[in-house]
């Protein structure tokens, strides 16, 4: 149960977030890890301020910005051969310093090869919940995260099974994440998260929440804020693409509806 696991932070434009992450990172209490930089070809914030301040962690330099779903795939294809176990991270989080060993608890309960999951917070220091777990019914346009905005001293869920696990930090192994083909590169920013979840499903490959595991979010830093009209729009066509691949006997339009119905309203719970 202590393969060796690689912590991989796509970063764009990151600067301070980045840093206070990678900050985070190195006080992280695990035997066997290390942290993959993969930057998606920052130009405001270049990344060599950042490699001068944490040289010990590896960093791999795209040659333009592929996204979500292409540089994580990048990153994968780079150090694939390396290590047993991804963790995707998004950059703007603050990790606490055993979110890995309670990931690695969890292994031999529920088995190495599935898709793990931390409960995840607000931005530092908040005790708000952003995900505890996600729901999808696409034939309802719903994704959403479960107990989003209650405080963890009224969380009572516990680990286990969940529809799927965000890609703000997903942990899977080398193994199934190559079987799975990676993330949809159709996919440039949100659903590609739950598109690989439902695809693991398929494959009766389960989304584990490990409420033990705890991150700090600084949510959409990269498109404008929670509450940012991009994000919406970027979410919506998501949703749809979803529902076209994965439900193409539903009517999509009319799913894309319900799903501005039900964005919106998740959103500011």
């Amino acid at each position: 149960m202590n393969g060796k696991i690689t912590i991989l932070v796509l970063n764009w434009n990151g600067g301070q977030d980045t840093v206070e992450c990678l900050k985070s990172l190195e006080k992280v209490e695990d035997e066997n890890f290390n942290v993959l930089i993969v930057d998606n070809h920052s130009t405001i914030q270049p990344i060599d301020n950042v490699k001068t301040q944490f040289p010990q962690f590896d960093y791999l330099e795209l040659d333009k910005n592929y996204g979500y779903s292409g540089g994580n795939n990048r990153g994968f294809e780079y150090i694939k051969n390396e290590t047993d176990f991804i963790c995707f991270l998004n950059n703007d989080v603050v990790v606490e310093l055993n979110f890995i060993k309670n990931f690695r608890n969890e292994f031999q309960e529920f088995g190495e090869e599935n898709i793990f999951g931390p409960k995840i917070f607000f931005e530092y220091p908040s005790n708000k919940i952003w995900y505890g777990g996600g729901v999808v019914n696409l034939k309802y346009g719903q994704i959403f995260h479960r107990n989003i905005g209650i405080s963890d001293d009224e969380d009572n869920s516990k680990k286990g099974f969940t529809d799927y696990v965000t890609g703000c930090c997903l942990l899977i192994s080398t193994k199934i994440f190559e079987k799975l083909n990676g993330f949809d590169e159709r996919f440039n920013m949100y659903a590609e998260d739950v598109d690989l979840c439902l695809r693991a499903k398929q494959q009766n490959i389960n989304c584990i929440y490990v409420p033990e595991s705890k991150i700090w979010h600084n949510v959409s830093s990269s498109t404008g804020g929670r509450y940012s009209i991009k994000k919406y729009i970027k979410k919506i066509k998501s949703i749809r693409k979803l529902v076209e691949i994965h439900e193409p006997n539903l009517n999509s339009t009319f799913i894309t509806l319900k799903s501005i119905f039900s964005t919106l309203f998740y959103s500011k719970k």
